[in-house]
This record gives structure tokens, C-alpha cells and sequence, in this order.
């Protein structure tokens, strides 16, 4: 019945992928025979539709590369912001908003940049429908702050509030069944298996947790004051009595004007051209933030060549897939590490930029990527992290051996701790009568049976394996950062940090997003502030038609049927319980929280 259900699983799965395969075919086939026009005009506002989020990173996996078609990655935005700043053609931007885009330090580099963008002396519109809808929306609005003018639709509210960190715990429902967690964790703060052993946050994570808060709300508050002009205990006030409706948010001050959509571009036009009277029947060009990426050009086309390498999601040993445990793509060790092996073994590069946004996970897997870093440098060839939404755990520990680390104030980072165990079902066997025999030469201990419970002597085991790997990674990071053992040790115990807080610690060297890192290589290569340097992707990016036909490619001694079997996998993996490794072996991981900014 198992084997039956997968293969329908994997059938649909195979269903969704081929749809997709054959949308894609026929789209590129049409536009194939329109000619699309490469040039873009000379004069033109730049459009922008952010209510569909970012990609934080780019993918090959083909099913989340078709669920995320179409969504440009928060590097790609950037990057054209900066270029649009200094573009004679670009008069403006114009961008449709309300919606999270991404994590709290994710929205932090976007905004950076298009007040970089607004530096240029060009205006920034913003045009929301609503800024959340019966829900919070802190972070697409502190994104919104960074324009300067903000048009809501008139039916549209402000969701500012208060912010808040909420964890699902199943200690009582596992116990009602039970199933008996046996867990081991160093330190006191690591307490990502706490969901499945207590009912609400320990007293060490509120104080963790509560910190982080912090963070986030002074990087709101103090964005939102900026912006707005507002003083900071005014935002303060704000937050405390939010949602607010469209009227009172304009009488506030948190939005410039009530208008439609159209109304608001016709805005963003009468200060371009005043004098103009037929802007409403004949508006300014405009060009949409696609076609700005593919046909403006890019600034990192030529100079040395620097590899930027991803590494997203949670770890894991094997290949990248979908980690059903945090939603999204896991960062699979092999294929991060082909990645960066490859970098370095490239003449050409002088430098890699590796990019991480990962909560952890397997210890050994993050080891494995780890020591490609360390091989990199014996190269010498610099490595600069820059962390993403979270670099926590084993996402710290694959970036601690670089020469520089940059973080975004409201960056998760930290959590160096360790935790291992298993679950036992014994309890809930017994109670639905199945009955598990085993046969075995007598000398063999049964700790990873789940039928059975651990003992006295299996906890002995578990504990002193826990505190080898805690010490190990203690040692790790010191050595990495060049701290002492006992330094790292008192920042460490699992607890979890903001980026704001790790610069103070010692954990990161600077804070800002990619560009900040991109000056940080250039500074490594010796090379001037503003000179140009050639950003590589490893591997390169594929298209989802690619990724289709290289999965169906029967080579590297696999049959077409293999292949083809391997594709359909995607189908069934958002339907798995967990990954591959699962909570199997040590896992670098902090606790699976919901960091979004909403």
C-alpha cells in the first residue's frame, strides 16, 4: 500500500513537472517568433511589482524552480537598483507594493538599496493596495518607508503592529500518543528539539528570542522614523495601536496620499513632467523590471572574476532538494561543495563570495562544506560570507573559517550548539497493538531501535557524544575567528544572536548586504573602492528548461528511465514528512521558527 501510494505521489508530482515543462516549451517557442526588442528607450520609469516576494537565492531544483518562475532573486533587484541609480535613462521608479518580500535582513539589503537608488536625486513611488489584510505587515511597510511618497488604495489599512515570534510545540500531543523524544543538547539556549519536547518556550529562549525582537523592532523604528520624519516615539505609539485604516494612516503620516493604482502613477508622472497635461490618456514610458535585467546590461561583467556561490536552506549530506521541516530548498553539502571546489580550481577566479541563508542542520554535512572554505584559502584565494535572513548553526559554522563575515543588523546568526537523539514509538505500538520482534547475536546494543526506549547506559553514550561535537565546534569557531575557546564558549550554549549583535561579539566583521561584501573582496584584492569586478555564479544559473532537459539526459551512467525517475521525486518530496537525514545523526540547527517579515 506504501509502494502504491508513492508512485501515485510521484505521478502527480510528474503530472505538475511536465505541465509546467510543456508551459514553458510553448511560452518560449511564442516569444521566439515576436522579436522581442532588445532596445530599451532613452528616457523611462522603472516599474517594479514586488507583491509575489523575492527569491533569496537562485535554484536547480525543477520544482521549486517552477513554483518560483518568474520571481527575480533579491540579488538580481538589487543589483539593478544600483545600475538604475546611475543610468542617465532611468528617470524614476515606480513599485507596487504591501506584500513581504522576504526575511527581516533580506528586506533590510532591498531597502538599502533603493535608498541608494533615491540617492541619485530620482524619485521612489510606492503604490500598496493594503499593507496586510487582516494580518500583520511590519516589514513590507518598513521596505515602504525607504520611498518618497507612499500612495494606499482607500479600502487598504496599515498593518503596523507590535512584533511577535510564535513556535508550534508538540510535547503534549507526542505525549497523548505516546511517543517518547530523547533528546541531548549543548547548550542551555540550543533548543531546536524543544518543539517536540515541551509545550512552550523554555526561559532561556524567551531571553534569546526576546533580544532578536529587539532588533528587529529598533531597525523598524528607527527605518520608519527616517523615512517617515516621524519621531521614533511616535513610530513607537504606532506600533502599539496598529492596524490602522487608509484615513487614519494618512492622517498619521505613514502614507502620502490615498489613490488607486493608476492614480498613484499619474502622481509619480506630474513630478517628472509638471508641465505635461496629458499624462492620465498618455503616461511616461516605462519598462518593467524584467526586461531592465535582461536587456540594461549588467556592472559586473567585466574585471577579475569573482565566484558567488549560494548556500541556502537547511543542511543536509547529499544533494539540495526540499526541505519539508522549513519549507523551501535545502542546502544538500555535495553540491555546495562541488560549487566552491570548482570556484577555486578556476584560474580565473581571484576571489568567492559566498552567499548563506541557512538555519543549520546536519553536523557532518556542514563540515563537509566547511572544509571547501578552508581548502579555498589554501589556495589563496580570498572567501567573503555574506549572510543572509539567518546564517545560524551550521550555517555559522560553514561561514566561520572565511576572512570576512558580513551580516545585516537584523541577520540571525550564532546558535553554536549541537543537539542528537531520536523518537520512541514503543508507547504508541503498544497502544495500537503492533508488536515489533528482533533477532540479533546478543552483543548488540539496540540504540537506534525505535521500538525501544533508551537506558541508563544509551543516555551515557548520547551525552558524551553531544559534548565531544559541542566542544569540537566550540573549536572550530575559535580557530576559524581566532578567539579563544572560552570566548567563543560564553557566546555560544545554542543561543542565537542578530547580526547587530554579533559585530559586538566578534562573530561578524562588518554589517550591510552583498555590496557591502563585494567591497570587502575588492579590498582583500587590493583593489580600488569602485573598481569593476566580473561576478561569476557557481554553478551557473539554469533556466527550468534546462534543468528539465539535464534531468532527462542520460548521462553520468545513469539510464533515461533513472532520470526520469529522479525527476518525479520532486512531486513527492513536498508531501514527505522530512528530508533524507531528517533529525537522523547531529544536527547544527536552531529552533524552526518563522523569521519572516511580514
Amino acid at each position: 500500500m506504501k509502494r502504491f501510494l508513492l508512485y501515485v505521489l510521484a505521478a502527480i508530482g510528474g503530472a505538475v513537472i511536465f505541465g509546467f515543462f510543456f508551459l514553458v516549451v510553448g511560452l518560449s517557442l511564442l516569444l521566439s517568433g515576436t522579436g522581442v526588442d532588445r532596445s530599451l528607450p532613452r528616457s523611462f520609469v522603472l516599474e517594479m511589482d514586488l507583491t509575489g516576494g523575492l527569491q533569496t537565492a537562485p535554484t536547480d531544483d525543477p520544482f521549486l524552480l517552477a513554483l518560483d518562475l518568474g520571481r527575480p532573486t533579491l540579488h538580481d533587484v538589487v543589483v539593478a537598483l544600483h545600475q538604475a541609480a546611475e543610468d542617465p535613462r532611468v528617470r524614476g521608479l515606480h513599485v507596487r507594493g504591501g506584500n513581504a518580500v522576504a526575511g527581516w535582513a533580506s528586506t533590510q539589503e532591498l531597502r538599502d538599496a533603493i535608498l541608494a537608488f533615491r540617492g541619485s536625486g530620482k524619485p521612489a513611488y510606492l503604490f500598496a493596495e493594503t499593507f496586510g489584510e487582516m494580518q500583520p505587515a511590519q516589514g513590507a511597510y518598513f521596505l515602504a518607508s525607504a520611498f518618497d511618497r507612499i500612495y494606499l488604495q482607500p479600502s487598504g489599512v496599515v498593518g503596523l503592529t507590535g512584533l511577535s515570534i510564535e513556535g508550534v510545540f508538540f510535547g503534549n500531543f507526542l505525549d497523548r500518543w505516546q511517543v517518547e523524544p530523547y533528546f541531548e543538547a549543548r547548550g542551555e539556549y540550543k533548543d531546536a528539539a524543544s518543539i517536540f519536547t515541551q509545550s512552550a518556550f523554555s526561559p532561556a529562549s524567551r531571553e534569546a528570542l526576546g533580544a532578536i525582537l529587539q532588533t528587529f523592532e529598533d531597525v523598524l523604528v528607527e527605518g520608519v522614523s527616517d523615512g517617515r520624519g516621524l519621531p521614533a516615539d511616535s513610530v513607537r505609539f504606532l506600533l502599539a495601536g496598529g492596524p490602522w485604516d487608509a484615513r487614519q494612516a494618512l492622517a498619521s503620516g505613514l502614507v502620502d496620499g490615498l489613490a488607486y493604482r493608476d492614480e498613484a502613477r499619474v502622481h509619480l508622472d506630474r513630478f517628472l513632467e509638471p508641465e505635461r497635461e496629458d499624462l492620465e490618456e498618455a503616461p511616461l514610458r516605462t519598462v518593467s523590471m524584467r526586461r531592465y535585467r535582461e536587456f540594461g546590461g549588467t556592472p559586473f561583467g567585466v574585471g577579475p572574476q569573482v565566484a558567488l556561490v549560494y548556500g541556502t536552506g537547511a543542511i543536509q549530506r547529499g544533494s539540495s532538494g526540499f526541505d519539508p521541516l522549513g519549507g523551501g530548498g535545502a542546502m544538500g553539502a555535495d553540491d555546495v561543495a562541488r560549487a566552491l571546489r570548482d570556484a577555486g580550481a578556476d584560474s580565473r577566479t581571484r576571489a568567492i563570495l559566498f552567499r548563506i541563508d541557512s538555519p543549520g542542520g546536519s553536523y557532518v554535512a556542514s563540515d563537509v562544506i566547511r572544509r571547501e572554505v578552508i581548502r579555498a584559502r589554501s589556495r589563496g584565494i580570498p572567501v567573503v560570507v555574506s549572510m543572509g535572513d539567518a546564517a545560524a548553526s551550521g550555517g555559522y559554522m560553514i561561514a566561520a573559517d572565511a576572512d570576512r563575515i558580513v551580516a545585516q543588523p537584523a541577520t540571525i546568526t550564532g546558535s553554536i550548539g549541537v543537539i542528537a537523539g531520536r523518537f520512541g514509538f514503543g508507547g504508541l505500538f503498544d497502544t495500537l497493538g503492533v508488536s515489533v520482534d528482533h533477532v540479533d547475536l546478543g552483543n548488540t546494543r539496540r540504540f537506534y531501535a525505535d521500538s525501544r526506549g533508551i537506558d541508563a547506559e544509551d543516555r551515557v553514550r548520547l551525552a558524551e557524544e553531544v559534548d565531544r561535537i559541542y566542544d569540537e565546534f566550540v573549536s572550530l569557531v575559535a580557530e576559524g575567528r581566532g578567539m579563544a575557546w572560552d570566548q567563543v564558549d560564553a557566546i555560544a550554549r545554542g543561543r542565537v544572536w542578530s547580526g547587530r549583535d554579533a559585530l559586538e561579539l566578534g562573530l561578524v566583521d562588518e554589517l550591510g548586504g552583498l555590496q557591502t561584501a563585494i567591497g570587502e573582496v575588492r579590498t582583500l584584492l587590493g583593489l580600488a573602492p569602485d573598481a569593476p569586478v566580473q561576478l561569476r555564479k557557481f554553478p551557473a544559473e539554469r533556466s527550468f528548461f534546462q534543468t528539465i532537459l539535464e534531468a532527462l539526459d542520460p548521462g553520468e551512467g545513469l539510464s533515461a528511465g533513472a532520470r526520469i525517475r529522479t525527476l518525479l521525486k520532486g512531486g513527492v518530496r513536498v508531501l514527505a514528512l522530512w528530508g533524507s537525514d531528517g533529525w537522523g545523526g547531529a544536527q547544527a540547527r536552531m529552533l524552526p521558527l518563522d523569521l519572516r517579515a511580514p
